[in-house]
């Protein structure tokens, strides 16, 4: 009797045995889900200074075969040290979106990025992908996986910020503030007029003006102009949500001989948001909002 239950539970164990060496040779044949497009990115530069702009052209080849799109998938890009560590993020949504695009097709667009002063120099790698927004997942591409179909698509050597045209925020501005949950996030306010000054490059240069009304409290049209020496160098209308990137060509004849150029930031409405509602204590007198203000000579 003995013996008979020991070969009965030899052949239970040899049949649990067996079916667990099925089910593993089971995943191994598992065939990895085919990639539906190949991204990658082009950069002017492979160097580039700390709380610089760059454009950063990115690129989707779709495939062949690829099947159609079912949601209109985001794009994310994250910059790793060389530890791997996420230092920080673009993801945003394609020009394009992913329901309109077709097999062979090229998706190709480019964003102004200004790289946070974040506490690193030295080599940075590009991953790119897409995913879903209604599930997390993120999407087969085509390239070489960094894992969890994060895709490798460049590097880029990140320079101390030393390497800038210094500014100075001078009259007119209001203390800097930082994102609540961002602190690669920082703005300041302009009153009516704003002044910057930055030391002279005497070469031809592109002015970039990263500026917003949020719009919570104050909902009209502004009219912004900036002015070099007296003279208007640019003017734009500000709508309320709408952020905008103005890129100002600047010649050298215009900078001057001196050692030190001043642009003046002028906005044609202000307002104080602890008057026009109950709801603020905010006492300031607010012209615009300025996330950026970068001197690049060229």
């Amino acid at each position: 009797m003995w013996g008979f239950m020991k070969s009965k539970r030899y052949v239970l164990t040899m049949t649990a045995v067996l079916a667990i060496v099925g089910l593993i040779s089971c995943r191994r044949k598992e065939v990895p889900e085919p990639g539906v497009a190949t991204p990658s990115v082009a950069l002017p530069r492979d160097k580039a200074p700390l709380g610089s702009p760059i454009d950063i052209s990115y690129k989707f080849v779709v495939a062949p075969d690829a099947p159609p799109f079912k949601e209109d998938y985001r794009v994310f890009v994250g910059v790793v040290d060389t530890d791997g560590q996420l230092m920080w993020s673009d993801d945003h949504d394609p020009e394009t979106p992913t329901t309109n695009w077709k097999p062979n097709q090229t998706i190709a667009y480019t964003r102004t990025v200004f790289i946070p002063v974040y506490p690193y120099v030295g080599e940075a790698e590009i991953h790119m992908g897409l995913y879903s927004l209604k599930t997390q997942k993120r999407v087969p591409l085509i390239g070489q996986d960094a894992g969890m179909r994060a895709y490798k698509v460049s590097r880029l050597q990140l320079q101390p910020q030393t390497e800038n045209v210094f500014t100075v925020f001078k009259d007119g501005w209001h203390p800097a503030e930082v994102a609540e949950h961002n602190a690669t996030v920082e703005w300041q306010w302009t009153k009516k007029d704003a002044t910057l000054s930055f030391k002279n490059p005497k070469k031809d240069c592109l002015f970039y003006l990263d500026v917003d009304n949020p719009g919570s409290v104050f909902n009209e049209a502004q009219q912004v102009q900036v002015s070099l020496g007296g003279q208007v160098v640019d003017q734009f209308t500000l709508e309320p949500k709408q952020p905008e990137l103005r890129k100002i060509a600047l010649k050298a004849a215009q900078l001057g001989s001196g050692d030190v150029v001043e642009l003046v930031i002028s906005v044609d409405k202000t307002y104080v948001p602890a008057v026009i509602t109950t709801s603020s204590k905010d006492p300031r007198e607010l012209g615009v909002r300025v996330f950026h203000a970068f001197v690049d000579p060229r």
